[in-house]
């Protein structure tokens, strides 16, 4: 068996502790040496207040997992890819486009791997869904991906500021599915919502047209109460296709085939070590792309006030 990996996380908040640190804790090919962040500590292990400073002091770092909000992440990427340590990047990979593509460059040119890590891809009913799309003519789809961020993102003001996605944090989640699972798509129009106190939206509407010319709709919403939807549809010519539970549960004409419990992020480190072991990269650019594309052609829609 190969020597695990020694790797350090950044940014210690509420995703690290809910998902990054338990998957790391059973996963055999890695060991967790070092942490750094501004404000929150890993247990047992050396705690620094920068990636500068960890990485000065723990030379030894094969690789970082980086999950600080995107706004500061290239930042942290390059310095992490100049030292020639393998980055994981949280979702989404970076504030823009253009940022990761030159993260893509400079991991190339260090002989280093680069992940962007789309963890809902990775959730338990994908592949049969993308399998069972791929078996039939689809003749329209539907993206609803509703929440509540006041349960999910409390206190988290980034979220709020440009460069956060507003809406489009667990919207890109489902972008991340649909460009896996659905031909490709292109934007046609878009409606943001925007809160007059608040420099992102908090909803959105977004059309698309695939490759072939099917209609594809998107309603996100960020103040869902009661059950939160995570819900990609499809109709096609084998019935009526719904997965739904963020990728967890497929089901065709109402008739449950394929549902399992999550594992997005041990199955993310396993494919981060992966890449590091063959010595590649795998950042796939397609669901930032679409974020992009709907702040360029959205029409911005102010809406009452919003307080957490």
């Amino acid at each position: 068996m190969s020597q695990p990996i020694k790797i350090g996380i950044v940014g210690v908040g509420k995703i690290v502790r809910d998902q990054h640190l338990p998957a790391l804790a059973k996963d055999q090919d890695y060991r967790l040496i070092a942490a750094a962040s501004r404000h929150g500590k890993v247990d047992d292990i050396p705690n620094f207040p920068t990636i500068e400073s960890m990485l000065d002091a723990v030379p030894e770092l094969e690789a970082v997992s980086l999950c600080m909000p995107p706004q500061f992440r290239y930042d942290a990427a390059r310095t992490a890819l100049m030292a020639k340590k393998h980055v994981f990047l949280e979702k989404p990979p970076g504030a823009t486009v253009s940022e990761v593509e030159n993260l893509k460059a400079l991991a190339a040119q260090n002989g280093v791997s680069l992940f962007a890590s789309w963890h809902s891809r990775y959730a338990p009913a994908v592949e049969a869904a993308r399998a069972f799309l791929n078996s039939t003519r689809i003749k329209s789809a539907a993206i609803n991906w509703k929440e509540d961020v006041r349960r999910w993102h409390p206190n988290q003001e980034w979220i709020w500021a440009p460069g956060g996605f507003g809406v489009f944090d667990p919207g890109i989640n489902a972008l991340s599915i649909a460009t896996h699972i659905l031909p490709a798509m292109f934007i046609t129009s878009a409606v943001l919502d925007f809160p007059e106190n608040r420099a992102s939206p908090v909803a959105a509407r977004v059309t698309f047209r695939t490759s072939n010319g099917l209609p594809v709709t998107m309603d996100l919403d960020w103040l869902q109460t009661g059950p939160q939807s995570w819900d990609i549809l499809a109709d096609t010519d084998k019935g009526a296709m719904v997965l739904s539970g963020g990728g967890s549960k497929l089901a065709i004409d109402g008739r449950v085939v394929h549902d399992e419990p999550e594992t997005e992020y041990p199955m993310l480190y396993r494919r981060f070590a992966e890449i590091v072991r063959a010595g590649t990269s795998d950042v796939d650019l397609a669901p930032l792309q679409h974020v992009a594309d709907a702040f360029m052609l959205g029409k911005r829609n102010v809406v009452e006030a919003f307080f957490d």
